[in-house]
């Protein structure tokens, strides 16, 4: 393994030189392949009764898995498009489980592309308060839409936008703000070769300076008595621990929290800082010489509220702004068994969408989407959206069509073939069915003589190998 001169100096100041072969040694180990249950849509206990490959628990995550990532596909299964889990590389899991969020917290996801750590976020808002999920790269914000809609998140925000350009609109808005910073990647030299390179052209000095004005523009938008979790993938101490030092010197009103702690966990190191804050050992170093996943840097912080912690998020209030629903939407709706509050929904054009409570204007920022795409009014009928179908539940709806996994019929429907279902409805019934398998979602379809015209969404289909 051939490492840059200045990476291994730098190591060897931060490690010492004994613990700097046992993290060369771990070189030579296999690399960790994880799964995140989305528990937005089965617990783990259930999940784990049908999971059709061996797992093995992440002993600091409690939806995290380890499976065989040389023997198994599991993005070549249909529960992966069902939204029932993620692949996730084990510490990256990290930041998204320490962030203390609530049902009903404001959210917000600073670089959440591809949305690893915000569909986590988002699940466990469980539906309630909103997720705001930003990154500067609009073709990486479109995979960002894409795996909060298969995780059947709609309370969202998807933005796309230098950080900075949302203070005025967000200012003191979100309850609790993560940031997974861009850096210099040195925890993934490791997982990836490729990062080496990368480090050589743009290391830590480069990105300290984009993580300093990251950090301090959203603690700009973060409420008093919120909490922040900043996170990166290096070793870097100007990244980590001394990116910290600056927030805490610019904003003083921040404090260091702790973080619930695991056996291979290792403190924060205020000895490579200036100030030599002690509160800065209550930062999390994950070496992967000390457990299995890779190298990551968590820290956790509160923003000082003066009258103590935030309260306990309120149900949302109607907005009392009623609008008249058009017919064939209001036909679909009845064959939801979930209300609707009318004075959510917002018109633009022939799409129609479910909004979260308490967005401020966005005029004059980009954005993919706002709140829940439930579908499109064409020449007097409704068409239901891929987004809609991934958002409900099986008993949500009235009409559904639901295949066993072993059945043929479901691979063909990914594939986005026409299918024969006379076995499973009544020749009565026509319309729109929502699709399923093993009782949780994969999109719509419509029935006439008993043949299912496929409605899952092109972009989403199943790529023959």
């Amino acid at each position: 393994m051939n490492l840059p001169e200045a990476f291994e100096d730098s190591m060897k100041r931060l490690l010492g030189d004994e613990e700097y072969r046992d993290y060369l040694e771990c070189f030579d180990e296999p690399r960790h392949y994880g799964l995140r249950v989305n528990t937005a849509k089965i617990s783990v206990e259930d999940f784990m009764k049908i999971s059709p490959w061996p797992l093995e628990r992440v002993p600091w995550i409690s939806n995290g898995f380890y499976y065989d990532g040389e023997k198994y596909q599991p993005a070549k299964h249909p529960y992966y498009f069902a939204g029932l889990y993620y692949l996730q590389e084990p510490s990256a899991m990290t930041p998204a489980d320490r962030l203390p969020v609530r049902p009903g917290d404001r959210v917000l996801d600073v670089c959440a592309a591809p949305g690893g750590k915000a569909t986590e976020l988002g699940a466990k808002l469980e539906g309630r308060g909103v997720l705001a999920a930003n990154d500067l790269s609009s073709s990486r914000a479109k995979g960002l839409l894409k795996n909060l809609e298969l995780f059947g998140i709609g309370n969202v925000m998807i933005l796309s936008e230098e950080p900075g350009k949302l203070i005025p609109y967000f200012r003191e808005y979100f309850d609790k703000i993560l940031i997974d910073a861009p850096c210099s990647g040195e925890g993934m030299f490791r997982k990836d070769r490729k990062m080496i390179r990368a480090w050589e052209e743009h290391g830590p000095e480069y990105f300290s300076k984009i993580q300093r004005s990251i950090i301090t523009q959203a603690a700009q938008m973060l409420k008093p008595g919120g909490m922040l979790l900043y996170s990166t993938c290096t070793f870097s101490a100007k990244e980590n621990e001394q990116t910290i030092e600056y927030l805490l010197r610019e904003y003083p009103e921040f404090d260091v929290c702790e973080i619930d702690g695991y056996e291979g966990f290792r403190p924060g190191m205020p000895e490579v800082t200036e100030s030599k804050d002690p509160r800065l050992k209550k930062t999390v170093r994950i070496f992967p010489h000390h457990m299995k996943g890779e190298g990551h840097f968590l820290a956790l912080l509160k923003k000082g509220a003066g009258s103590g912690d935030l309260p306990v998020p309120e149900e949302p209030k109607s907005r009392g702004s009623q609008k008249k629903i058009p017919d064939e939407l209001r036909e679909f709706l009845s064959g939801i068994r979930r209300p609707f509050d009318p004075s959510c929904l917002d018109f633009r054009g022939e799409k129609v969408y479910y909004m979260p409570e308490g967005l401020p204007p966005l005029n004059g920022i980009r954005f993919l989407r706002t709140g829940l795409l439930l579908g499109e009014l064409k020449k007097k009928r409704f068409e239901p959206s891929q987004a809609l179908a991934m958002n409900l539940k099986k008993d949500e709806y009235l009409y559904t069509i639901d295949f066993p996994v072993s059945d043929e019929r479901v691979v063909k429907y990914l594939k986005g073939d026409t299918l024969d279902v006379e076995d499973l409805t009544s020749p009565k019934e026509k319309g729109w069915y929502l699709v399923c398998v093993d009782g949780y979602p994969l999109g719509f379809g419509k029935l006439t003589n008993q043949m299912l015209k496929n409605k899952y969404l092109p972009g989403w289909r199943w790529q023959s190998s």
